[in-house]
């Protein structure tokens, strides 16, 4: 006789909780228990072979168990019999959907409190100190968008939780409907005019590639429709209005990333990129057809006969010649590749291709000679050279082009209202370049442990030349401010060009100073140089004294162009004296091999990187938002009058500020900040200072140094979030920056 299915399920559930609830009589009882001996039917009791009673060997091994304790196949083989209750089985359970909980429960209810590290010093918490050490490299916190297109659609929106603060990605189909039914757009203009007025609102005072605008800028006007939505995050938009000029195409790609205002940037992340790559991808076209000889297709061997091609087309600016326009399109793509792709590669590449189109021009050796051009020729040339050097700078790699080749006699372009500005900034990122040089050579002469007088000496020679720069930034404009249109026009470009020259030299001296700064902390010698420790023997074959004999470890320094062919002649001299005025503290034995040449103490170079990081904070805070911001109606021409100060207002709640070329410079400024919190919170769980000394002459409590650090920090992070609104590469680097916040101030 066979069982139903409900009895058999029911007759297996009461079996199992006998099993488990009852102790199980001998078989001798249970037959001395009645008179005669029970005669049961073929599977009336089915045997013990499902799963949910056999012990866990018989499960594993796929046998048959009988259920008894210990079973007799475990008795027999002489090994432990254990069980556990099966999950499988038994009758299921149906779903239940919670009820909607409020979002202050949820709060309330599971409060966000990570555990905090307990070390007996501050010093062994190594895991602060990994979190920090990151932001100072290439590319640190870069996220790449460059994936397949299989790759991007999968993982779409993954990555940030929404109790983060920040808002995720939303696939295009379901970003929300607006009021009036469409979905809501990008920022896309219908005319080249419009898109020129829109680069000069958010693009030309952060990175002036054009000459300044000849009449007053007139109002922000984006399409209401710019053109169907892609179905998919890889499939291209299709744009109402198509620009014509490679260079207003690059331009859109930057515009694109910038929403719109009332729209939340979860709902238009996807939109924004998509739109953005198309218009990039537009103008890489350009670009190709701008190069291309129309004798090439027709009758090739007419091609070679003709120098440059014709381009057929109104300019894109009435003072920019259009052969230009290619260079300064490839330049916006640099940025564009950094940025918002995350792609250092691709950014030196388009810089690359750029560099080479200005010197088939000759735009390295423009004469004075002065006509309606003059200054858009000189713009293109050195922003080329700017980006070029840009590129090295951002990746840490040597400079494709001599800093100082006697080749480049173009002059400087000026600002009328600060003819120095430019100077500053290009010289500024020469320092910036040779700091970066210097610290390439002092990790390999660290390692090689020979040099180190050759580096020293380099040391005193880039920190004139650097202080120099900064006393020539720090100065007023030798043009006052006035009310002539020709001179103000350009007035707020100036001050930012002004801002980021402090911050690129800013940057250089924590480049130069921060071993030294740090070389007191154990822990940096051994992770960031890969020293080797205080404790290991000083008497190993790799241990040497700086007194100039022979190396078996031969330094690879110079890999670069020779310090002396970036420096100015009056700071590249011979400084054979530094080692006589050092200011070195005590080393410990095992770096005796460094030598007593360092041309500042580790307290001086601390000093010196504090004020640079937060001269850093300050003048990223003190750049301008875009324009639009302060007009009341985006589609009145009237303007109200600018804001005094940027740095009270919200930058998470402002149109971000666009081509954060020095973005790297925050990370860097975060960098010393996070190292400076390190050595301060040491100095105190090791009670070797009751005040730490703030700045020459002053002296500040740890608790007033740790708040100074930590508004410093929240000013950057302030700036990188305001950035990475829209350029989404930049949004890793601010987490990486608020993660090593966190576990920097989470210490004891």
């Amino acid at each position: 006789m066979v069982l139903g299915h409900n009895q058999y399920q029911r007759n297996l559930q009461e079996q199992h909780f006998l099993v488990e609830e009852q102790p199980q009589l001998p078989v001798e009882a249970s037959q001395q228990s009645g008179n005669a001996p029970v005669v049961r039917r073929k599977f009336a009791k089915p045997p013990v072979k499902v799963a949910c009673l056999a012990c866990l060997d018989s499960r594993a091994s796929r046998t048959r168990c009988d259920g008894q304790e210990p079973c007799s196949s475990c008795a027999n083989k002489g090994r432990a019999c254990s069980y556990l209750p099966s999950k499988r089985g038994g009758p299921r359970k149906k779903k239940t959907s919670a009820p909607p909980s409020d979002p202050d429960d949820l709060a309330q209810a599971s409060p966000w409190d990570p555990p905090i590290v307990q070390n007996a010093h501050y010093e062994e918490a190594d895991g602060a100190f990994s979190q920090i050490e990151p932001l100072a490299l290439p590319g640190a916190g870069l996220r790449h968008l460059d994936f397949s297109p299989e790759v991007q659609g999968m993982f779409v929106g993954m990555f940030t939780h929404p109790a983060d603060g920040h808002h995720p990605a939303v696939p295009v189909s379901q970003v929300p409907l607006a009021p009036g039914g469409k979905q809501p757009t990008v920022r896309a203009y219908g005319s080249e005019q419009d898109i020129l007025n829109a680069y000069y609102e958010f693009i030309h005072p952060y990175f002036p590639i054009l000459p300044p605008s000849s009449a007053q800028p007139g109002p922000d006007l984006p399409l209401e429709d710019a053109g169907s939505h892609p179905n998919s995050p890889t499939d291209e938009a299709s744009l109402a209005y198509q620009p014509v000029s490679p260079l207003s195409c690059a331009i859109s790609a930057i515009l694109a990333l910038v929403p719109l205002p009332n729209i939340p940037d979860s709902a238009s992340v996807m939109l924004r990129r998509s739109y953005s790559q198309t218009y990039a991808r537009l103008a890489t076209m350009r670009i190709e057809a701008d190069g291309e000889l129309i004798d090439s297709v027709t009758d090739p061997s007419q091609a070679l006969n003709y120098a440059q091609p014709t381009i057929n087309r109104p300019p894109f600016h009435p003072r920019a010649p259009v052969e230009l326009e290619s260079i300064l399109a490839l330049l916006v793509l640099s940025i564009y590749e950094y940025a918002q792709r995350g792609n250092m590669m691709k950014m030196r590449y388009r810089a690359g291709q750029a560099w080479v189109l200005a010197m088939n021009l000759g735009l390295n050796a423009i004469g004075p000679e002065q006509d309606e051009f003059t200054e858009a020729r000189r713009r293109a040339w050195w922003m080329t050279y700017f980006c070029v050097l840009q590129g090295s700078i951002a990746s840490v790699t040597p400079s494709p082009v001599m800093i100082n080749d006697t080749r480049f006699t173009t002059p400087y372009p000026q600002f009328a209202s600060d003819p120095e500005g430019w100077s500053i900034l290009l010289q500024a990122q020469q320092v910036l370049i040779a700091a970066n040089q210097f610290a390439v050579d002092l990790n390999r002469c660290l390692k090689a442990r020979s040099n180190m007088q050759w580096i020293y000496d380099q040391m005193k020679q880039l920190d004139a030349w650097n202080s120099s720069l900064m006393t020539q930034a720090n100065a007023p404009p030798s043009v006052p401010r006035s009310g002539d249109m020709s001179i103000s026009s350009e007035f707020e470009t100036a001050e930012s060009i002004r801002a980021m020259s402090r911050i690129k030299l800013a940057s250089a001296q924590i480049r130069m100073h921060q071993f030294r700064a740090f070389s007191d902390l154990s822990v940096f010698m051994k992770k960031h140089f890969d020293l080797a420790p205080p404790g290991s023997d000083v008497n190993d074959p790799f241990h040497m004294s700086n007194n100039g004999d022979s190396n078996p470890l031969e330094c690879q320094c110079h890999q670069f162009h020779p310090m002396a062919n970036v420096m100015p002649a009056e700071f590249s001299g011979s400084a054979s004296d530094s080692s006589a005025a050092a200011a070195s503290g005590p080393v410990h034995p095992h770096y005796c091999w460094l030598g007593p040449g360092f041309p500042f103490s580790a307290q001086q170079s601390s000093d010196i990187c504090l004020r640079a990081a937060l001269m850093i904070s300050h003048m990223l805070g003190s750049l301008p938002y875009p324009l639009s911001l302060r007009t009341g109606n985006r589609r009145d021409s009237t303007r109200h009058p600018p804001f005094g100060d940027p740095a009270p207002l919200d930058p998470r709640t402002q149109f971000p500020r666009t081509m954060p070329y020095y973005a790297a410079c925050a990370m860097q400024g975060s960098y010393a900040l996070l190292m400076l919190v390190y050595k301060t919170r040491v100095a105190i769980s090791k009670d070797r200072a009751a005040n730490v000394l703030y700045d020459e002459g002053h002296q500040a409590s740890a608790e007033q140094m740790l708040d100074g650090l930590s508004n410093g920090l929240e000013r950057i992070v302030g700036v990188i979030s305001n950035f990475s609104r829209a350029f989404e590469a930049l949004s890793g680097m601010r987490e990486n920056i608020e993660r090593a916040i966190h576990t920097a101030f989470s210490q004891p």
